[in-house]
């Protein structure tokens, strides 16, 4: 015979594999999120596989073959030193990923904490913690981002944590505002009654509720620190060279613009690409797992 707990943990996760089955069928119906998702899939697989699918590795430089448009041999043709774009734009890819999730990682950890800290004590603590991010979006994410890569100096991890931080507001307001909805709940109450401690609360209580939101936000944010990376690479904060990265190539190829137009196309393609399936994959999951949304 099951007790009564073990009964309750049992209704429990056939109803959280209930929930998880109707959100992956709804999710799976939005044709939109299915093909970002497959784009999103195909890309990351190929950026993991560059040393095994680039022909050339990304700084294999030859000057006798530079300037060379799209062929059989360079199928996105070749820089002003002669290296493959497609070689350099895969393993450029694993950059912009990378970037792109620790960033929104670091952004996420800290956000969270802060948004769950904010929102549950509220008072002066809500108080002082929100009006120092209000601080930080008042000020935009890009110029943000800037200003703190220029303080610690190029590099790829000056580049995560600038953006990362930029990012840290978003993510904390929108983990406050269901917190104050949720934690005046029974289960809370109850939680308080016997003396749970306030980590204990906020950590295995409050946030597994707010999820969603959270998910949502995560996928969203990996295509705006993608850009925000881009973005810091172009105007020299981010990837030095010889190292290849997406926005890297943008500003090293915009000089040959008229003349040699495939030296850009293909990396504004490939970030424009990837941002717009993480946006159709986030906008379709946040549809799927909006209650208010049900057939």
């Amino acid at each position: 015979m099951k007790t009564a707990e073990q009964q309750d943990t049992a209704i429990h996760e056939i109803k959280k594999r209930s929930m998880t089955g109707e959100v992956l069928s709804r999710l799976v119906r939005n044709k939109g999120a299915v093909i970002g998702f497959i784009i999103i899939l195909i890309v990351v697989v190929a950026c993991v596989l560059a040393p095994v699918i680039a022909p050339y590795h990304y700084d294999d430089q030859d000057i006798s073959r530079k300037f060379l448009e799209p062929c059989a041999d360079f199928i996105m043709g070749t820089d002003n030193l002669g290296r493959d774009i497609f070689s350099r734009l895969l393993y450029g890819g694993r950059i912009s990923l990378q970037v792109g999730f620790i960033a929104t990682g670091i952004s996420a950890l800290f956000g969270i904490t802060l948004g769950a800290i904010s929102g549950y004590y509220g008072g002066k603590i809500d108080n002082v913690i929100m009006r120092v991010l209000d601080i930080f979006m008042a000020i935009p994410n890009l110029l943000l981002a800037i200003a703190i890569s220029a303080s610690l100096g190029t590099g790829i991890a000056s580049a995560m944590i600038a953006v990362g931080v930029s990012s840290i507001p978003q993510f904390a307001r929108i983990v406050r505002g269901p917190i104050l909805s949720v934690k005046g709940q029974e289960y809370i109450e109850a939680a308080t009654a016997i003396d749970a401690s306030d980590m204990r609360i906020i950590f295995r209580h409050l946030l597994p509720n707010v999820l969603s939101p959270i998910i949502v936000q995560i996928t969203l944010g990996v295509a705006n620190s993608i850009i925000a990376a881009a973005s810091l690479s172009f105007l020299g904060l981010g990837v030095q060279p010889p190292q290849p990265e997406w926005g890297a190539m943008l500003s090293a190829s915009r000089v040959y613009i008229v003349d040699h137009s495939y030296m850009v196309t293909f990396p504004g393609l490939a970030i424009a690409l990837l941002v717009i399936s993480l946006n159709l994959f986030g906008d379709g999951l946040r549809d799927a797992m909006d209650p208010r949304l049900k057939d």
